[in-house]
């Protein structure tokens, strides 16, 4: 089933802290996929369903550059086949000393419509990559060609991606400050609950810098702070 358009549109509105808050109430403390980095802070959120690539450890006399004629390798199938408005997910083992994927692989995949490309190894070509309005996270540059360290084998299986349990379908977040792996199941809810933290957070954060003092209003434990906030809403038309 494809992402609720409405639940996309509050996605892209809202921020990793504020999500990770939101699934922590659920119980969800893991969701925050470790030391990954975007290239190009500058974009706006990366929003879409993950379309899950692994790599295992490369064994040397089934990883030579001959592997790359063969139509069936595993990572150029995900490359030409992540769907539009997906986000490709590569489980790299968190070994960023080979790199998962490099320019060239990365402009196709934004050719073709994918959301965004998350590794938690490291990306090759990185300089070129970063220049490329597409929203691209890794652990750090990796010159090094992936068939030295990284085999690809799994599509679309479940993953870990920086030390998170990543499974396809689910809803992948990303913005200047790192990537959140929500459930499925969940995705509607959380967005709608971000949706109205963010709302609130932006009106704590006008009142902060107009010199108030967070007491009574993070959380809002004085009821004149409420009533003020849903005046605030409505003169904002949030």
């Amino acid at each position: 089933m494809a992402m609720n358009p409405d639940t996309k549109k509050k996605l892209m509105q809202v921020s990793t802290p504020t999500l990770c808050t939101a699934l922590f109430k659920r119980g969800l403390r893991n969701q925050y996929i470790q030391d990954v980095h975007r290239l190009n802070p500058s974009l706006p959120n990366m929003v879409g369903e993950a379309f899950t690539l692994r790599y295992i450890p490369a064994r040397e006399d089934l990883n030579q550059l001959t592997v790359f004629q063969d139509r069936t390798h595993p990572q150029r199938v995900a490359v030409e086949q992540c769907p539009e408005g997906a986000v490709l997910m590569i489980d790299s083992r968190k070994n960023p000393r080979a790199a998962s994927a490099g320019s060239i692989l990365i402009s196709r995949l934004m050719k073709r419509g994918v959301a965004g490309v998350v590794t938690d190894g490291g990306f090759r070509d990185s300089p070129e990559i970063a220049n490329l309005p597409f929203p691209t996270y890794h652990n750090r540059p990796s010159p090094p060609t992936n068939l030295t360290l990284h085999q690809a084998m799994d599509l679309n299986l479940p993953i870990g991606c920086g030390d998170v349990a990543v499974f396809p379908g689910d809803v992948i977040v990303g913005d200047g400050e790192g990537v959140v792996v929500i459930p499925k199941e969940i995705a509607d809810e959380i967005a709608a609950e971000a949706f109205e933290m963010t709302a609130f957070e932006d009106f704590v954060t006008e009142k902060v810098l107009e010199g108030r003092s967070i007491m009574g209003l993070y959380p809002p434990t004085d009821e004149k702070n409420k009533e003020e906030f849903q005046s605030w809403r409505v003169s904002k038309n949030r």
